[in-house]
């Protein structure tokens, strides 16, 4: 029982420190070499989280997964918000399943 409190303790402090890191540091002022590469954070993330999925979405055609994918990265490119990447990919995929028969 002992150690389940200690794991608990373990991942709430793992998971608290990067919560609370923005709040400390919001003041600091970073160049603008590293605000550009950190504003492409959130695509690399998603791209990295989406990939797989968009792989595996329709087993009996990997096709449309890639198109979905393509709209997105094209969507990303046009520097559109990440919600309408997102959206723009599922309803790509939605379309596809839709119009296959």
């Amino acid at each position: 029982m002992h150690n389940t409190w200690l794991l608990i303790f373990g991942m709430f402090i793992v998971t608290f420190i990067p919560r609370m890191l923005p709040m400390l540091i919001k003041n600091i002022r970073f160049p603008n070499g590293l605000n550009k590469w950190l504003s492409y954070i959130p695509y690399a993330v998603l791209g990295a989280l989406i990939f797989p999925g968009i792989m595996g979405a329709h087993p009996e055609s990997a096709s449309y997964g890639i198109i979905a994918g393509i709209v997105a990265i094209l969507l990303a490119w046009f520097q559109k918000q990440l919600l309408l990447v997102v959206a723009g990919s599922l309803v790509t995929m939605f379309i596809l399943q839709t119009l296959s028969i």
